[in-house]
């Protein structure tokens, strides 16, 4: 089956207002940032958006949180992105802070059919008891607080009980890929890419370069995950951020 699409404009033209997608990245490694800049223009609101982290100031998907259309984050962690902490802070936006390898599985798990898992992760702290703050009110008291967890011992230990994670849509970034959607990864972008991919219900997958044949032993991520696969050209394809720029004379 060919998957290929013409251009980002299509590829997610059926991205509706309350969406909810998963988005691959790690730090500004492996973003999908053509398909986030597609998905602002097209104009969709009210998303809920699961990645490790919500882009910086004015890339990635902080383009969306500036812009307003995020109203809840599931991830590991805020950064540096200033916007999404003041946003968060000021109860403009709902967050679940998740320890990053958990997050990484829920990801994994909601792909795989397994609706849930348990993990000594987050035992004996808020991760598990609740209270964490999701949302907070303009007064900044919390308006909504996590929820406590199941906490089971298997063998003497303690496990808390995590959900699975499925999305409406995925994001996803690729260094190789071919018409059928299986798909190569380079270094940390794989981090957490075929795993927004793989929760994601129609995945679509940028890929810098769209290649004839791939060998089976070097996909990382099979065809059957992914719906719709976007050619970039090699500007879009060169076009990587870097998170903190050292220099020296």
């Amino acid at each position: 089956m060919d998957k290929v699409v013409a251009t980002a404009a299509a590829a997610v033209a059926d991205v509706p207002d309350g969406a909810s997608l998963a988005v691959g990245g790690f730090g500004l490694s492996g973003v999908p940032n053509v398909l986030i800049e597609a998905l602002h223009a097209a104009g969709p609101g009210g998303l809920s958006v699961v990645s490790n982290n919500c882009g910086v100031d004015g890339g990635g998907l902080g383009i969306l949180l500036e812009a307003g259309r995020i109203v809840r984050v599931t991830g590991s962690y805020i950064g540096d992105n200033k916007a999404f902490a003041r946003k968060y802070l000021g109860g403009e936006v709902e967050v679940e802070l998740i320890p990053q390898g958990t997050l990484a599985e829920r990801l994994r798990a909601g792909g795989c059919g397994i609706p849930a898992f348990f993990t000594p992760a987050g035992v004996g702290t808020p991760v598990a008891e609740g209270g964490l703050p999701w949302r907070y009110a303009a007064d900044g008291t919390v308006a909504v607080a996590s929820p406590a967890k199941e906490v089971r011992e298997f063998d003497g230990t303690p496990y808390v009980l995590e959900r699975g994670i499925t999305t409406d849509f995925a994001l996803v970034r690729a260094l190789r890929g071919d018409r059928h959607g299986n798909l190569v990864f380079a270094k940390s972008s794989r981090n957490f890419n075929p795993l927004a991919a793989m929760a994601g219900r129609t995945t679509i997958a940028e890929v810098e370069r769209l290649v004839d044949d791939l060998d089976p032993d070097e996909v990382h991520l099979p065809g059957v995950f992914v719906q719709r696969v976007l050619p970039l050209t090699g500007e879009q394809a060169a076009a990587k951020g870097i998170e903190k720029r050292t220099v020296r004379a």
